[in-house]
């Protein structure tokens, strides 16, 4: 045998061996392709089916245009308007950094506020759509949409965007729109909100909330491997927030920020038979429509270090002494508890001894004999201040709370605040110092530590005009569907009755017609012809009478001035208007405050809101 040629038996028998094996080898893994392909494709091929689509197809949101809100007459206050939305897929946008400073190069925004965005969005799912800005220009809009395929995950959405008409009108009234924070959302108050959503933040915007926001829809969309939609497969429509009509007059409320251009303070007016607010000023005020594309840190923190406090609503958050707005209580309690009556006469020189101080009296040299109707048209200090001696600062305080001082009205907006109506218990609890008898005296005249809103001075005279029933101020009158179908309606609420006799409140409101129709009046000046008004006006002091304010030269700074207050209702025997007027620092009531008073009763009740338009005042 030639060695090489043939192979010995026991070499074929072992190639054999391992040829066996290769075999059941390759058949071992190839049974296990087809296993595993008989299952991806038979038995779980409709789940991973699933899995592949979901790759290309998103759920986007539908954000629905928020509730119009409109006056008590159906003029329009606040509509919604289109926004170019830009937003970014983190899924979609790979490599991330790269596209990002992409973006920033195109667009011309700052790297670091798009990081920035990111970073506040982090925690969310990488598929969220994170929004990077609200309400884009049209040059960066088109600087987006141009290169648009160079920007994976970056897409434009057009969403509604809340518009207010009236330039700064009724601002701490209506409110404005801020993005939620990370403590809203954590709150559970704002269920299915999402980083990126804006919600009422001030304002009815803020306590109709539920009302006004609407419900989100969505649509089904296929995306590329960019992230950029290819078609919709399928859409379900938002549904509109609904509509809410106040109780605001729109004139009337324009007329009254005109009147107070330049001054700092509020003015409030409400119909007296139900608590329908009609006009509410606040001033300085600010412009809403500067929060809805988000508001700087540098511009809010130029509101919020403003020494006028544009952003504090005045007429419910302003606290200050009352002044002879209270002399109503005074007179009411004086009257009711018998300590005077119509005919009790005392005599005025001025000042009013008690114990070892003199309080003086506005008028320097007194008013002579004053009644309680003189003692009110003429605001005589020294007739209250001997009231309130008698009677004690208990018992002014049951009047005052039962007048509704000393507590919230209980109006639709938000951190009202309650002013304070001194007690003894009150003054020991708080300083450890009993109650002085001296201290009664100032409370009487609305000075001491009495602190009212003009709401609730308002709503004192409002109670006083229409015969002793308080009502709950109202600001809105009805909410409807967007189709017109009414969700909710609001009727006037009483909260309570004046506990003083129909008798001893007439006397009460002919002391305030004399105010401003009987010569001597505080308000004389003020009188309207064919409109007959009551009222009653106030000096709140802003340092003591002992006390030396700061001068610049020989004029006393501003800011150390009186505040000036004027509260009135016509027409005096069915009235249909009320106002409050407080001027910060406007020293005197009759001056500063009155004529405004007049000029919104006048142009309510005569229907001519010109703002050139004067009341016609009678000769003297």
């Amino acid at each position: 045998m030639i060695p090489g040629r043939y192979f010995d038996a026991p070499d074929m028998e072992w190639y054999k061996q391992r040829l066996t094996r290769i075999v059941f080898v390759v058949m071992v893994v190839f049974s296990a392709l087809f296993l595993r392909l008989f299952y991806l494709q038979a038995i779980g091929g409709s789940e991973y089916r699933r899995l592949s689509e979901n790759n290309c197809i998103r759920l986007q949101t539908i954000q629905p245009a928020r509730g119009l809100i409109f006056d008590r007459n159906g003029e329009l206050l606040v509509d919604n308007r289109p926004s170019f939305d830009l937003y970014i897929t983190p899924k979609d946008a790979t490599p991330l950094e790269e596209t990002l400073l992409r973006l920033s190069h195109f667009s011309g925004i700052e790297l670091a506020d798009l990081k920035s965005r990111i970073a506040e969005a982090k925690g969310r799912p990488f598929y969220k759509p994170v929004l990077l800005m609200r309400d884009m220009g049209r040059d960066l809009f088109a600087a987006v949409e141009v290169h648009r395929y160079e920007l994976p995950g970056v897409f434009v959405s057009i969403e509604p965007l809340r518009h207010y008409l009236n330039e700064r009108f009724a601002p701490h009234l209506i409110g404005y729109l801020g993005e939620i924070n990370g403590q809203e959302l954590a709150s559970g108050e704002y269920v299915g909100r999402r980083q990126g959503d804006v919600i009422g933040k001030f304002g009815i915007e803020r306590t109709l909330e539920n009302y006004l926001k609407g419900k989100p829809g969505g649509r089904q969309v296929e995306v590329n491997a960019a992230g950029q939609v290819i078609r919709v497969l399928r859409t379900v429509n938002a549904v509109s927030g609904d509509k809410i009509y106040l109780t605001l007059d729109k004139r009337l409320q324009e007329l009254a920020q005109t009147l107070f251009e330049g001054k700092v303070g509020s003015a409030v007016a409400m119909d007296p038979s139900n608590g329908e607010v009609l006009a509410m000023v606040s001033s300085p005020g600010f412009d809403q429509n500067e929060f809805v594309g988000g508001l700087s840190h540098k511009a809010w923190n130029k509101l919020m270090s403003n020494p006028d406090r544009p952003m504090e609503n005045k007429a419910i958050q302003g606290e200050y002494p009352p002044a002879s707005t209270y002399k109503i209580i005074t007179a009411l309690g004086g009257l009711e508890e018998n300590v005077i009556d119509a005919h009790t006469a005392i005599f005025c020189n001025g000042k009013y001894r008690f114990g070892d101080r003199v309080f003086r009296d506005w008028k320097k040299g007194g008013h002579g004999s004053v009644d309680v109707e003189k003692a009110i048209a003429q605001s005589c200090d020294v007739f209250f201040y001997q009231v309130g001696q008698k009677l004690g600062v208990d018992r002014l305080a049951r009047y005052a709370r039962a007048a509704g001082l000393g507590e919230v009205s209980g109006i639709d907006l938000g951190n009202e605040k309650p002013g304070l109506v001194p007690t003894s218990a009150w003054k020991k609890q708080k300083t450890g110092v009993p109650w002085r008898g001296g201290e009664t005296l100032s409370v009487a005249i609305g000075q001491g530590y009495n602190l009212a809103t003009p709401l609730q001075v308002l709503c004192v005279t409002c109670a006083v005009g229409n015969g002793g029933t308080r009502y709950r101020p109202q600001i809105f009158k009805k909410i409807e569907t967007p189709y017109g179908d009414l969700v909710r309606e609001n009727f006037p609420e009483p909260v309570g009755k004046l506990p003083v006799s129909a008798e001893n409140q007439a006397i009460v409101r002919k002391g305030l017609f004399k105010v401003v129709n009987e010569p001597g009046g505080t308000a004389f000046q003020s009188r309207i012809a064919g409109i007959p008004m009551s009222g009653k006006t106030g000096t709140a002091q802003v340092v003591g009478r002992g006390e030396s304010p700061k001068t610049k030269g020989n004029k006393t700074s501003w800011n150390f001035l009186d505040h000036a207050w004027f509260t009135a209702y016509a027409p005096s025997d069915n009235p249909k208007i009320a106002v409050t007027i407080m001027v910060e620092h406007g020293e005197h009531g009759s001056s500063a405050a009155a004529p405004i008073a007049a000029k919104m009763i006048y142009a309510y009740l005569s229907q001519d809101y010109k703002i050139e338009a004067e009341p016609v005042l009678l000769e003297e």
